[in-house]
């Protein structure tokens, strides 16, 4: 007889899906809770840097670096071309103002003075020779003015008498019209003499304006020639030292090229490179600020050079006081360069934050100072130290101020 078998309530393949069932409600219940909070990572506080929000005078300023130049750089350039004859001093001198640094020689220049030199020394031969003929010229004329005067005389003499003998009948008309008619010739004869004299003396004086303004014009050409040459030798333009000096004895040397330089050493300057994106906000009188030698030392701009080289252009500055002392020509400063005037602000010191979060959020930390988490922030002006904060924190606030690239897109952070 036959044993009826009791049926089982659950088969494996039953049991397998209630199983899978299960956890996958788990994963998806996992899932939800997960992402309905915020996503968090735990941070050991020795791999962060917090700083706390102040307030204090704030003041937006860019660091420079600056190099120290003399303060008056005098560029040695051959006016002259020709061959170096002679150095008087070596790279590096101490130079007096005039002093002869080199000479070059120059055959045709020196050949052209003695040409110009002759040219003088005829032309004044030649003015000579011209003054002595026209002054005997005038004394031939005044020799015939002094004859015509005295036949004029002599004609007068003769025509009175012959008139008064006339009325007289002493005389005959033809004897009388004679004596009238030389009178008349006499006295036209004069008035000749006299233009002619005074025509001889305006063409005397016409031509010594022009061979004095002549002799000027040489004698001019002279002078620029003679300095022509006299520019052969170099010479220092003003107290200083001269340095890149570029001349060899027997080396050719073309008109413009640049034999080397004196720097005046009675003080110095500071060229700074800018960069462009502050072009608009740089003007003289602008102040920056340095440390040298553990003292502070402030910085005045005096000239602002406009031209852009890759990004950059130059601004020229002047020690505000006194030169610090054992600066030397040549060294950099790091300066900061003040862009607007102080203030009262609210301040967060920099980090690496800015580079992942552009200022526009912030890790500030819980009261219990547990954790730290988004905020959102505006930031305003900056300077080497600080960034001005506009909204979003209040003094007394610490926050995450270090870099924030192992963060990912986390919003909290666990403090450990």
């Amino acid at each position: 007889m036959d044993v009826p078998l009791e049926k089982k309530r659950f088969s494996k393949s039953k049991i397998t899906m209630i199983i899978g069932a299960t956890l996958l409600v788990l994963l998806i219940a996992f899932v939800v809770v997960a992402t309905s909070g915020k996503s968090r990572l735990n941070v050991e506080m020795e791999r962060i840097s917090i700083s706390e929000v102040e307030s204090g005078i704030f003041q937006e300023n860019i660091s420079v670096t600056g190099n120290v130049l003399p303060i008056t750089t005098y560029y040695l350039d051959a006016l002259e071309g020709g061959i170096v004859e002679e150095l008087f001093v070596e790279d590096g001198a101490i130079m007096k103002q005039n002093d002869p640094i080199l000479r070059l020689s120059n055959t045709d220049l020196e050949l052209s003075l003695v040409n110009q030199e002759t040219s003088v020394y005829n032309l004044l031969t030649q003015m000579q020779i011209s003054q002595n003929a026209a002054r005997q010229n005038t004394i031939n004329k005044l020799n015939r003015m002094t004859d015509v005067e005295n036949a004029l005389v002599e004609a007068e003499r003769k025509y009175t008498l012959s008139k008064k003998l006339f009325e007289a009948k002493a005389i005959g008309s033809q004897e009388f019209k004679e004596a009238k008619n030389n009178y008349v010739y006499q006295k036209q004869r004069m008035e000749l003499a006299r233009e002619v004299l005074q025509q001889d003396s305006i063409s005397v004086r016409q031509e010594a304006i022009q061979s004095r303004s002549l002799l000027t014009r040489t004698q001019s050409a002279l002078e620029l020639m003679r300095k022509k040459v006299g520019d052969l030798i170099v010479r220092a333009p003003a107290d200083g030292q001269l340095t890149s000096l570029d001349a060899e004895i027997g080396q050719s040397k073309n008109k413009g090229d640049r034999l080397g330089q004196l720097d005046v050493l009675s003080g110095y300057k500071v060229r700074v490179d800018v960069d462009e994106h502050y072009i608009s906000r740089i003007y003289t009188g602008q102040v920056g600020t340095f440390t040298f030698n553990g003292e502070a030392y402030k910085l005045v701009i005096k000239k602002v050079f406009t031209q852009v080289t890759s990004g950059r252009f130059q601004v020229d500055m002047q020690f505000e006081s006194d030169v610090p002392e054992g600066i030397r020509r040549g060294q950099s400063l790091q300066i900061r360069l003040a862009l607007s005037e102080e203030k009262q602000a609210v301040m967060v010191p920099k980090g690496g934050f800015f580079q992942q979060t552009g200022g526009n959020w912030i890790f500030k930390l819980s009261d219990d100072g547990k954790t730290a988490y988004r905020t959102i922030i505006q930031l305003g002006s900056q300077n080497t130290a600080y960034y001005e904060v506009l909204e979003g924190l209040n003094v007394g606030d610490k926050v995450v101020t270090s870099s924030y690239d192992n963060f990912g897109d986390k919003e909290e952070l666990i403090l450990k």
